[in-house]
């Protein structure tokens, strides 16, 4: 069975708590990226911050991208997965948790960034169709 770090991306760059969410919308955009994790100054995984959070949390709100920081945007704990488990236990936690990115995790480190089209090439196409399904309805 086709693990998490056999399908991640590996090592993911973070935005950090304290980066303006204008400085990590530019940075989104240079890596032409939806979503990054966010890290405490710790190096810690903090929550992950998507270009739909930007647009809803901050511009639709009218708040300033300059002044707000990105650690004011992460909520509670990240969802996450193991570096090895594999991808039907990926499938369900996205599914269950309706995400389309997961941060991978081994041990206390954040070790890549498992997304949809990535568990979609590794599962069966009944499989590929169930996830898009339980990401798509509310």
């Amino acid at each position: 069975m086709t693990k998490a770090r056999e399908i991640m991306t590996s090592d993911p760059e973070c935005v950090r708590t304290s980066d303006t969410v204008l400085d990590a919308a530019k940075r989104m955009a240079e890596l032409q990226v939806g979503a990054m994790p966010i890290c405490g100054e710790d190096n810690r995984l903090k929550g992950m911050l998507t270009d739909r959070d930007i647009v809803v949390k901050v511009l639709a709100e009218g708040k300033d991208p300059r002044a707000l920081s990105v650690g004011e945007l992460a909520q509670g704990e990240a969802v996450t997965i193991g570096a090895d488990d594999d991808a039907e236990e990926i499938l369900r936690t996205m599914s269950s948790h309706k995400v389309r990115r997961l941060p991978v995790i081994d041990g206390h480190d954040l070790v890549g960034i498992v997304a949809q089209a990535d568990v979609a090439r590794a599962l069966t196409d009944p499989q590929v169709g169930d996830l898009v399904q339980a990401l798509s309805t509310d």
